[in-house]
């Protein structure tokens, strides 16, 4: 490795409010709520060529190759293509626009699309990407936070990055609407220790570190050490009350032969 590409594997790239970064302590409580998803669909991707269509930092994609054949990692940022590339080797970094994926038809068993469709303009015309380069009896996997518990009582997402947020029934029928069967949705929820973190910390662990980003910056010691804590497992993944949960989770499929 080069010492320019060892300086992209080792920089910590920027908070932009559009990615979780790995190793930051007060970043942890984001990162391992993502990283509960990616271990949750991760049998999917099993000997299997996988996009994984904004990949980000990278994490998920690394974790995401330690089963599958091959993971195709696009992002449209030069600067994060070129920390993934130099610092998770397996993922075969590519640059490009989701809006129209550089893949030929038919040449991927999964599309992974984990907290990004949230983040778009045109939901429709992506989702169709995929149906595009998914083969027949491909599946696509999908992650984003629940509209309902997200961005509560608002037309608008809190998020100033988010275009649009999705219920489980909106994100159902877009699915289906771009031709997907749906074969599963998941909700992400607090498991017994997060819940009792959420009682330490006047009833909400991430109302406690929304006031924190939305004040002066200066963490109490206390929540930091309990952010820093957090583990992937603290999160339970599962059907019930999925109006209740944080996140959404889909299994889709492309019709055909598998």
């Amino acid at each position: 490795m080069s010492a320019a590409e060892q300086s992209a594997a080792d920089a910590v790239l920027a908070l932009t409010g559009e990615r979780t970064v790995p190793g930051i302590p007060e970043e942890n409580y984001w990162f391992r709520r993502h990283e509960a998803a990616y271990l949750t669909l991760l049998h999917h991707c099993a000997d299997a060529r996988v996009l994984e269509a904004g990949c980000g930092e990278g994490y998920g994609a690394a974790l995401l190759a330690e089963s599958a054949r091959l993971v195709v990692g696009l992002d449209y940022d030069a600067v994060t293509a070129a920390h993934v590339a130099a610092r998770y080797p397996r993922v075969h970094v590519v640059r490009g626009n989701l809006a129209h994926l550089p893949l030929p038809g038919g040449a991927m068993d999964v599309v992974a699309n984990l907290q990004v469709i949230e983040h778009l303009w045109d939901q429709a015309g992506f989702l169709a990407e995929c149906a595009r380069v998914l083969r027949p009896g491909g599946v696509l996997l999908v992650t984003t936070p629940n509209r309902i518990t997200f961005s509560p009582g608002r037309d608008t997402p809190l998020n100033p990055f988010h275009t649009r947020e999705l219920s489980g029934v909106e994100l159902s029928e877009l699915l289906v609407d771009a031709g997907f069967v749906v074969r599963e949705l998941l909700g992400l929820h607090h498991g017994p220790a997060l819940r009792a973190l959420d009682g330490a910390h006047g009833g909400s662990l991430i109302d406690a570190q929304v006031a924190v980003a939305l004040g002066d910056g200066d963490w109490p010691e206390r929540l930091r050490a309990d952010v820093a804590r957090v583990a992937a497992a603290d999160f339970e993944i599962h059907g019930d009350r999925i109006d209740d949960s944080l996140d959404l989770i889909a299994v889709a499929q492309r019709p055909g032969a598998s």
